[in-house]
C-alpha cells in the first residue's frame, strides 16, 4: 500500500488509530498515588477487567477486586466464527491469570446476591461480606427470549439457541449448523435496538453463507430482521452483493451507485434479507413444526438462531441500577449510577447516548471511569473524557469492513464528533478489503491482550 496517498492514510488511520490500546496517553497519567482504597469490580469481562487492569496501572497502591461466577471468560466477540469452524470453543477463553500474577488484581469466584450501598458491602452467594470504597459494575446483557411467542429460555438452550452469549448454546448451534440437511434453511433472527454488537447479527449471515458455500451449497441463509437498515450497512450489503450475489435493495442500490459499482444477479443468492418494512419482524416460533412466525407469514426452516431482545444483565437488576427501560442510567461524565451511590456502571448495560453495546465501548469507557475514580478519592478533578468506538466485522473470510467513532460530551450528552472516515471507503481496493479482514483477526488478539493481559 503506498502511504503517501492521502486516501489511503486516511484509511489506515481510521483502521488503526482506534484499535491501538496499549499505550496510556497523556490523560490517563494521574499524578499521584490515592493510597489503599479498596475499589470492587463486578463482572470480568471486557468492561469489569479492563477497569481493574487500569486502575492499577493508574495507581498501584489501590486494592482492586474482581467478583465473578466464572473462572474464565468466554470472549464474546469474534464467537461467530466457531460456527463456521474458524476457531473453537477453546480459542474463546481468556484466562485471569495474567492480571492476577502482574497486577496484583484479587479475584473471588462467586455470584453476587446483593449489596448494602449505604455501607458501601457486597454480599455473595459463598457467604462472604466483601466492603468497597468504590463499586464497579459491568453486568453485561441478557436476552429476553419471552418477547416472542413459543421462545423461552428452556426452549433455546435445548433447541432454539440465541448463541450470543458464548457458551454451551454456541456450541450447540454450530452442531446443527454442521447436521443440517443437503439443501437446508438456516433461518436467523436479528433483534431490535438497543443490543450488544451491532454489526454481528449481518456478520454472521455472511460467514454461514460462505461456509455452506463449501459445505453445503444448495443451503439457503434467510435473515429476519425487525429493521431496516444497520450499522456498516452499505460497506456490509456491498459484500454481500460482490461474494454472494445478493442482490441489493432498491433504496440502498440508488445511493451506492452513485459511489461504486453495484453488481445485477440474475440467479437467487443463497442470502436473504428480509427487512422490518418487508415483514421481518418476527411474531414467534413454531418449535415443533420448525417454523418462524413474522408479519410476511410463515417462514420454514431446519435450523433456527433467534437473537432476541436484550436488557441488562440479572445482577443489574438485583442491584437497582436498572431503570423502566432495562437499561442503567448513569452520569456521563464519569458513568456513576444515578440510582445507586459510589457505584458506575459501564459497558453493554450502561445508557450511554450515541456510543454502541460493543467490547469496544465498553474498554474505552473502563478506562475513563478507572481514572475518575483515581482522581476522585485524590480530591483532585478527572480530565474531560474522551471514548472511542471501533468494531471490525466480515462479509467473508477476506472481505474486512468497520466503523469507527469518537465521542465527547456535548451538552451533557455523548455525542459522536467524527464526521468523516466512519467506514472502510466504498471504492476500497481489494487490498484494502482484504487488508480490513486481517485487522480484524490482529484486533481480536491486541483488543484481548489490552483488557486481559
Amino acid at each position: 500500500m503506498n502511504l503517501t496517498n492521502p486516501e489511503r492514510r486516511r484509511f489506515l488511520a481510521a483502521s488503526l488509530g482506534l484499535a491501538s490500546l496499549a499505550a496510556l496517553p497523556a490523560w490517563a497519567r494521574p499524578s499521584a498515588s490515592v493510597g489503599s482504597a479498596h475499589i470492587v469490580v463486578v463482572g470480568g469481562g471486557v468492561g469489569g477487567c479492563t477497569a481493574a487492569k487500569y486502575l492499577k496501572l493508574f495507581d498501584p497502591g489501590l486494592r482492586v477486586t474482581v467478583v465473578e461466577r466464572n473462572p474464565v471468560y468466554l470472549r464474546p466477540y469474534g464467537s461467530s466464527e466457531v460456527l463456521n469452524e474458524h476457531v473453537t470453543m477453546q480459542d474463546l477463553e481468556v484466562s485471569y491469570d495474567t492480571l492476577k500474577n502482574n497486577y496484583g488484581v484479587e479475584f473471588v469466584i462467586d455470584n453476587v446476591v446483593g449489596f448494602d450501598p449505604q455501607a458501601r458491602v457486597l454480599r455473595t452467594a459463598g457467604g462472604q461480606s466483601i466492603g468497597y470504597d468504590r463499586l464497579i459494575v459491568s453486568p453485561g446483557i441478557q436476552l429476553m427470549y419471552d418477547s416472542y411467542e413459543g421462545l423461552n429460555a428452556a426452549v433455546a438452550h435445548q433447541s432454539l439457541p440465541a448463541a450470543w452469549i458464548p457458551g454451551p448454546q454456541t456450541a450447540l448451534l454450530a452442531r446443527q449448523l454442521r447436521g443440517m440437511r443437503d439443501g437446508g434453511t438456516f433461518v436467523i433472527g436479528a433483534p431490535p435496538n438497543p443490543y450488544r454488537c451491532p454489526p454481528g447479527p449481518y456478520e454472521r449471515a455472511a460467514l454461514m453463507v460462505e461456509w455452506f458455500g463449501r459445505h453445503n451449497p444448495r443451503a439457503k441463509v434467510i435473515l429476519l430482521d425487525p429493521k431496516d437498515k444497520f450499522v456498516t450497512d452499505e460497506t456490509m450489503l456491498l459484500g454481500w452483493n460482490r461474494l454472494y450475489k445478493f442482490n441489493i435493495p432498491a433504496d440502498y442500490r440508488e445511493r451506492l451507485e452513485s459511489k461504486v459499482e453495484v453488481l445485477e444477479h440474475s440467479r437467487p443468492s443463497m442470502l436473504s434479507w428480509v427487512r422490518g418494512q418487508d415483514g421481518g419482524r418476527i411474531l414467534g416460533v413454531d418449535v415443533a413444526g420448525n417454523r418462524v412466525e413474522t408479519e410476511a407469514g410463515m417462514v420454514e426452516a431446519d435450523v433456527i438462531n433467534i437473537i432476541p431482545p436484550m436488557k441488562a444483565g440479572m445482577i443489574a437488576m438485583d442491584l437497582g441500577l436498572a431503570d423502566e427501560s432495562g437499561w442503567c442510567p448513569v452520569g456521563r461524565r464519569d458513568f456513576a449510577s444515578t440510582l445507586q451511590p459510589d457505584v458506575h456502571v459501564i459497558g453493554d448495560a450502561c445508557i450511554a447516548d450515541a456510543m454502541p453495546k460493543s467490547g469496544f465501548a465498553a474498554n474505552t469507557q473502563a478506562k475513563t471511569v478507572a481514572r475518575a475514580i483515581v482522581e476522585e478519592l485524590a480530591g483532585r478533578p478527572s480530565p474531560e473524557p474522551i471514548w472511542e468506538n471501533t468494531c471490525y466485522a466480515l462479509a467473508g473470510t477476506d472481505y474486512g469492513l468497520f466503523v469507527a467513532d469518537v465521542f465527547r460530551l456535548i451538552d451533557g450528552r455523548i455525542t459522536r464528533v467524527n464526521q468523516a472516515g466512519r467506514y472502510l471507503p466504498l471504492d476500497a481496493s481489494p487490498m484494502q478489503i482484504r487488508l480490513a479482514a486481517r485487522y480484524q483477526q490482529s484486533w481480536l488478539r491486541t483488543f484481548t491482550e489490552d483488557c486481559f493481559a
